[in-house]
Order: C-alpha cells, then structure tokens, then sequence
C-alpha cells in the first residue's frame, strides 16, 4: 500500500446501466494515508496548519497531524477508479459528503459503496441516472467519509 493507491479487482461485472442493481455492494482495494502524502497534499490544496505542520497540529483541535476531507475524497475516487467501478467513466451528477471522523497518518482506507436507486431516463434512452452511498472506511471500519451521490449512467449500445 502506498500513497499512490493500490489495484483491486472490481465486483462489478459490467460498467452500463443494465449491469447494475439496487441494493448491489461493491468494494474497492486498500489506501493507506501516509503523513508526507498527507503534507503534500495539503500544502498543495488545503494549507491549514493541521494538515501541513505537525507541531501546530498537536495544539489544533484535532490533537495531531489530520488529512484534508478534499484529500481523503480524492484517495476515494482513486479507490473507486482502480477498482474497477468507474472504469469506463461514469459521469458525476452531484454528490452530499460528510467527514464524520478525521483521517489520520497511517490510516488505511477503503470504500464499500451500494447501490440505492436506478432510474432510466425518459427523455435520453442511451442513459439513466444510479444513485449511489459510497463509504470511505478506516482500517478499524470507522467511518472518514461518506457520499450520496447521483451517476449519470449510459446504456448499453443496441
């Protein structure tokens, strides 16, 4: 495992609209957040001092050096990328996401994500719309992230 995110063969079979089913589970492999991955980021993106210095850190609210919540979101679409499950490029329609709990150096994480809800779309037919719950867990499976988010699907060609 490494900051560059680990392969994992995907549970899905098919990447179109009629290979997915409510109530569907899929995982992904394993990310373990590192502290210079962690830093990186940060000073990249997010350079709060608890993300980017480890002294300041220790005095913040969080006690202790903390990844950014855009930083544990871009290690889940990575996950979900190598898995496999977006493999063929499903488009984003919109998403809700929450960071119950911070993600700390030497967590390793990995997503399990269900399917909830698949609509056809009436005025597009090559497409629909999958509503997904995908969920960031740590290796104690707390959870660091969650997301709902809408896909827009296409159908398989005729």
């Amino acid at each position: 495992m490494n900051e560059q995110g680990a392969e994992a063969p995907g549970l899905l079979q098919g990447h179109y609209l009629e290979d997915l089913s409510v109530g569907q589970v899929f995982e992904t492999g394993r990310y373990e957040m590192t502290p210079e991955a962690i830093k990186a980021f940060a000073s990249k993106f997010d350079p709060q001092p608890f993300h980017t210095d480890e002294a300041a850190a220790e005095k913040s609210f969080f006690g202790g050096l903390v990844a950014s919540g855009w930083h544990t979101g871009s290690a889940t679409m990575r996950m979900l990328v190598d898995s496999g499950f977006l493999a063929d490029g499903f488009i984003g329609g919109g998403a809700e996401v929450t960071w119950p709990r911070a993600t700390k150096p030497g967590d390793i994480l990995r997503v399990r994500g269900e399917v909830l809800e698949i609509k056809p779309s009436r005025s597009k037919p090559d497409r629909g719309m999958v509503t997904a719950e995908v969920t960031t867990l740590n290796q104690r499976d707390e959870v660091v992230q969650r997301m709902v988010t809408t896909l827009v699907v296409h159908r398989r060609p005729a």
